[in-house]
């Protein structure tokens, strides 16, 4: 059953406050679903020298929120151990696939966060994004160091969140 935006008006009108905060995160995902993505991207020249924009506005669609990936082995068995670059690709390769599984592909990202172990690394990870994305489609991000991951050979983590056509 579908509802529409009348009917949630109503509903939150006679339900109890929790109930409401329940039915305004589900609903969303049945009422507009199917739609087409829009996308507004808010770029200035720092974003577009970092390859990131300020904000993205998505209306439609369906959310994809992909859980952090790391990747010490590329998908043919060699050790990325020590090699940002490789570990970076690899997880970009990994995120696409995942997206794929949902009908999306890298470009559907409009968030992520991105975690490196240290901040030598940003500039080439930056290069390596530019890559990924279309020059001026560039998801909002974060670039964070940290001092350390689960394992001491991971070098990066990415987690996103991504808008895709849905049905």
């Amino acid at each position: 059953m579908i509802l529409s935006k009348k009917t949630i008006c109503i509903l939150k009108g006679k339900l109890q406050r929790s109930v409401c905060y329940l039915t305004v995160i589900f609903l969303p995902a049945i009422t507009w679903g199917a739609d087409p993505v829009d996308r507004e991207y808010v770029i200035d020249e720092r974003g577009e020298l970092r390859a990131f924009s300020r904000a993205v506005a998505t209306q439609g669609g369906r959310t994809i929120w992909l859980a952090g990936q790391t990747a010490t082995i590329d998908a043919s068995g060699n050790l990325l151990i020590g090699d940002f670059e490789g570990q970076t690709r690899e997880i970009f390769n990994i995120l696409s696939q995942r997206l794929e599984h949902f009908g999306g592909t890298l470009s559907d990202i409009v968030t992520m966060t991105v975690y490196i172990n240290d901040v030598r690394n940003g500039d080439a990870f930056v290069e390596i994004r530019k890559e990924q994305f279309e020059e001026g489609r560039y998801p909002s991000s974060a670039l964070i160091t940290v001092v350390g991951f689960a394992r001491p050979e991971i070098m990066i983590e990415i987690k996103a969140t991504a808008v895709v056509e849905g049905d």
